[in-house]
């Protein structure tokens, strides 16, 4: 069995595969300051919880965007299921030309989305994930990763918002009955679900002309994907597992299975 990680900002996810078959996944906080030996427990845990025996483990590979991390959970995996683990970065197998001018700036999680989407959807192909940021990306149908754009993520502006005008309450993110708000919560609802439902579309459309391609597909991902796609007239496809699909096919490349 294949363990698949992504450590994100402010969740991370796991999922465990079988050749092609997901068997399990679980999203968590992954704290960048807990031990190797607090991740070890912490991911036996949850596998435990849903049927799988750290025996069961063969193969493991991640991505990050916490730097600091990746020495812990590496070591982690290695002292709890005695494996190596695999971590996106330079010198790894994706299939994706980076355009990027830095090529190393390009987020893990980035690279391992490009990969899914293209599995999956094929290219030319837009890809929003609704993370700590929300980002956009954009690749071409020959599989060139050709750049893109980070925003503030849904989420951090809303408690940014709460945070910085001592008038204004903590909310629910949820879609109110009315775009013109008729309490401050409804008007704060209103301005989070629509103003980053615009945002989402007036991108993507941007990104669609600057691109130039024929049919190019628009994929979301991430935890608020579902709520914007919903109210989007632009995504197309929805798909909260796309980066641990894409890990996946990353390790078939590099395994050769």
């Amino acid at each position: 069995m294949l363990l698949t990680i992504d450590v994100g900002n402010t969740n991370s996810a796991i999922g465990v595969y079988q050749g092609n078959t997901l068997l399990g996944n679980w999203t968590f906080s992954m704290a960048q300051e807990r031990s190797s030996d607090e991740i070890g427990i912490l991911l036996i845990s949850i596998l435990n919880y849903g049927g799988i025996s750290p025996s069961q483990i063969t193969a493991s590979i991640m991505c990050s965007v916490v730097p600091s991390a990746v020495y812990s959970v590496v070591n982690a995996i290695n002292k709890y299921f005695n494996i190596d683990t695999l971590v996106i970065g330079p010198g790894i197998k994706t299939g994706i030309n980076i355009k990027y001018e830095n090529p190393r700036e390009v987020g893990a999680d980035k690279i391992a989305n490009a990969v899914g989407a293209l599995k999956l959807y094929g290219g030319p192909v837009i890809i929003v994930d609704f993370g700590t940021a929300t980002t956009f990306c954009a690749v071409n149908k020959k599989g060139d990763y050709l750049g893109g754009i980070i925003c503030p993520g849904i989420k951090i502006s809303s408690e940014a918002l709460f945070s910085m005008a001592s008038m204004l309450p903590r909310i629910e993110i949820t879609k109110p009955k009315h775009i013109i708000g008729r309490t401050t919560v409804s008007s704060m609802q209103s301005g989070i679900v629509y103003g980053f439902t615009g945002q989402t579309d007036y991108i993507v459309n941007l990104m669609k002309n600057e691109m130039a391609d024929d049919d190019i597909k628009v994929v979301a991902t991430g935890g608020m994907a579902k709520f914007i796609a919903y109210e989007s007239s632009t995504i197309d496809k929805v798909n909260p597992l796309l980066t641990l699909e894409g890990l996946k096919a990353v390790y078939q490349m590099n395994s050769n299975v």
